[in-house]
């Protein structure tokens, strides 16, 4: 869903929070059928109790019953996020407990769910003094925020002790990481590049904070952590003329429930032009309020999350013009809004905050995309996007041609839910490439920064966007059936996004498979032996294979694989994607040590010594061409099947260079046998979470 702020009037508490609506459908009909979400029963928190020592931290999670949506809203003794004296709680469900011993050692942490906050679970803490030696980092009883691309030194005292010095970490990793922020020897934290995305059930999809911990050299178990917050420059609130790629929506995105109110808000994505006039691109579910809204409701920057639900302090930027129906729109269907620009109000060249070609100290410029009418997208294309939610993040095209089922909810953080399936859809690869929030964002090219895609959707893996050509086709003039193009500054025009050489983090990370048989059952491993070895003959007479063996499947992790070792660049016909049922595997290598029918160490030797296997290939038009037929042809009838949530155009990982069909399906949900080739074609499962509208 979008970014949500959810108030509750009665207590005067405002809870920053990115609800994701719930819902018990197993992903079997392809209708967009509005529904009552279900209402969670109960909420069960782990470990139910706990003992620490003063500055400890512990891992809670909870168990959401009734309903598929687990994540909750954490508090401490009835504090949303915990209190200096208390202790306090992160997002991600880690509890700090405070360096000095409140008058009642124990207190309450609290889970509940964001779907329905009065059901909640509680765990007990006791806190004790534990060792003589107390470390405490100045300023820990807060969250502290560091933008991102920026740094903060932290320092730490430690008493009863007369060794003063002490370990940094972040987020359990001594020193850091690329991905939640480094830390050095004297304290200095430079936060990421983007902001970290959580993975955990309790806050799927969600922009996440970090925790630095300090970690006493005299006792180690003596320690203090503070929560840090990476905060992105697009949320902030900008004067006008305010620059895209920052939060924004429509100023009446709000939803009362009892004594609850709720607020939402995206990404304002780009700036485009039709008939002589500048409109601001986003998102119907960002701009229209998911179909609720009237032409001409007001488009303010920052979004109402980020001004206590309210509309004072913001700019009036836009006003709604139009926008394609999410339930009934005409085909192909788009998640896609314009609102026509007021006066000044926005930058007329179309700068969208970090998406310049230029870095000067380690930052990025601001920067226009390539103006015109953006380009089509291609598996393996790396592509970048600048959103409210998470900031500048890169990351790669896995598919294209994707036919997938998205779950929205009918006004902001209450209301009925709905599920709408859209086509010709492209999926990019990569944790963190967006969360809820990034909704709107404009998806460009990395090299070219020219448009790709409209951001909309997600799930724990994967980001899912309109191409820029439904997009403007969608939203062409009603009248004068003129589309609109992308602005940007023509005299600067294609240019490379200089963010993503600054990002230490690699976005297209190499599969992390373990080589050989390891992890599969005993059964898994007689059938895949069988199969081999009744065929082998036949394998080795084909020219190019050189030897034979049994592992595990990229395109289906978790099952068998005939390996076939193949020289590199040898000219070999078609070989088989099956034998007998089992997945064949192709890796090329220059020369191979051993050759024939090979034992499972020799195999799991050659294996390693091959390149790690990347999560998209190239793959030609022509491969295309012939898996988009079939996807076609076979995609209805394959999101009839239980558990499955999309259907695409990728790469096959069992065979680089060749297409696939990818299978999407949902984790966690039993779902129906998805052949190894259809029509001709390998298929290529991928498990993600939900895909729900981000």
């Amino acid at each position: 869903m979008r970014r949500l702020l959810h108030v509750m009037s009665a207590l005067g508490l405002v809870l920053l929070v990115v609800s994701c609506s719930s819902s018990s459908n197993s992903g079997t009909s392809g209708g967009t059928t509005p529904s009552t979400p279900p209402t969670p029963t109960g909420v069960t928190v782990t470990p139910p109790t706990a003992t620490l020592s003063r500055g400890a931290t512990r891992q809670f999670t909870a168990a959401v019953s009734g309903v598929t949506d687990q994540t909750v809203l954490w508090s401490v003794n009835g504090v949303r996020g915990g209190s200096a004296v208390f202790g306090l709680i992160s997002e991600d469900g880690v509890y700090i407990a405070p360096t000095i011993i409140p008058g009642a050692s124990t207190v309450t942490v609290t889970a509940g769910a964001s779907s329905s906050p009065t059901v909640s679970g509680t765990a007990s803490v006791t806190i004790q003094a534990g060792s003589d030696v107390v470390v405490e980092i100045a300023g820990s009883g807060a969250r502290i925020a560091v933008p991102t691309f920026g740094s903060r030194a932290f320092s730490a005292s430690v008493t009863g002790s007369a060794d003063a010095s002490v370990t940094w970490q972040v987020n359990g990793v001594t020193g850091g990481s690329s991905v939640a922020g480094t830390i050095t020897p004297a304290g200095v934290y430079s936060a990421p590049h983007s902001v970290p995305v959580s993975t955990l059930p309790n806050n799927d999809g969600q922009a996440t904070e970090v925790i630095v911990t300090a970690i006493s050299g005299a006792d180690p178990s003596a320690s203090d952590s503070a929560i840090v917050v990476p905060v992105p420059p697009q949320r902030r609130a900008y004067a006008v003329p305010v620059p895209l790629g920052t939060s924004g929506g429509n100023a009446q995105d709000t939803s009362v429930s009892g004594q609850q109110t709720f607020c939402c808000a995206g990404t304002l994505g780009a700036l485009v032009s039709r008939g002589g006039f500048l409109y601001i691109l986003s998102n119907n579910h960002v701009l229209a309020r998911s179909d609720q809204a009237s032409a001409g409701e007001a488009i303010v920057q920052p979004g109402l999350t980020e001004s206590r639900c309210s509309s004072s302090g913001t700019n009036l930027v836009a006003t709604l013009s139009q926008f394609q129906n999410l339930e009934s729109g005409p085909m192909p269907r788009v998640d896609a809004a314009i609102a026509q620009a007021a006066g000044n109000a926005v930058d007329a060249l179309g700068t969208i905050v970090q998406l310049g070609g230029e870095a000067a100290g380690g930052q990025p410029s601001d920067g226009a995309p390539n103006p015109g009418p953006g380009v089509a997208p291609s598996i393996g294309r790396a592509v970048a996007k600048s959103g409210s939610a998470t900031g500048i993040t890169c990351g790669s095209i896995i598919a294209v041609n994707v036919t997938v089922r998205i779950e929205y909810q009918k006004g902001c953080g209450t209301g009925t839910t709905f599920n709408t399936t859209f086509t010709n859809q492209v999926d990019i690869t990569g944790v963190g490439f967006s969360a809820a929030g990034d909704s709107g964002s404009l998806i460009v090219t990395q090299d070219t920064a020219d448009p790709v895609g409209l951001l909309y959707g997600g799930s724990d893996t994967d980001t899912v966007a309109n191409p820029v050509s439904d997009v403007l086709l969608q939203l062409a003039d009603p009248v004068t059936a003129v589309s609109p193009v992308f602005v940007g500054d023509a005299a600067v025009g294609a240019h490379p996004v200089a963010a993503c050489t600054l990002l230490l983090q690699d976005f297209e990370p190499a599969l992390k498979l373990q080589a050989g048989i390891a992890g599969l059952s005993a059964l898994a491993r007689q059938s895949a032996a069988a199969a081999l070895d009744a065929h082998a003959q036949e394998l080795l007479a084909f020219p190019g294979v050189r030897g034979l063996g049994v592992g595990s499947s990229y395109d289906e992790p978790g099952d068998p694989a005939i390996l076939l070792f193949v020289a590199r660049g040898a000219a070999i016909p078609a070989l088989p994607a099956d034998v007998n049922g089992i997945r064949t595997r192709i890796i090329e290598g220059d020369s191979f040590g051993s050759a024939g029918r090979l034992t499972d160490a020799e195999s799991a030797a050659l294996e390693r010594a091959a390149p790690p296997a990347r999560l998209a290939y190239a793959v030609s038009e022509a491969e295309v061409m012939r898996a988009r037929a079939v996807v076609e042809e076979r995609a209805p009838g394959l999101m009839a099947r239980r558990g499955i949530q999309g259907v695409g155009v990728s790469s096959s990982l069992d065979s680089p260079g060749e297409a696939a069909l990818i299978i999407f399906v949902v984790r966690g949900v039993s779902r129906d046998p998805v052949p190894t080739v259809i029509d001709g074609v390998r298929t290529r499962l991928r498990e993600t979470s939900r895909f729900r509208a981000r």
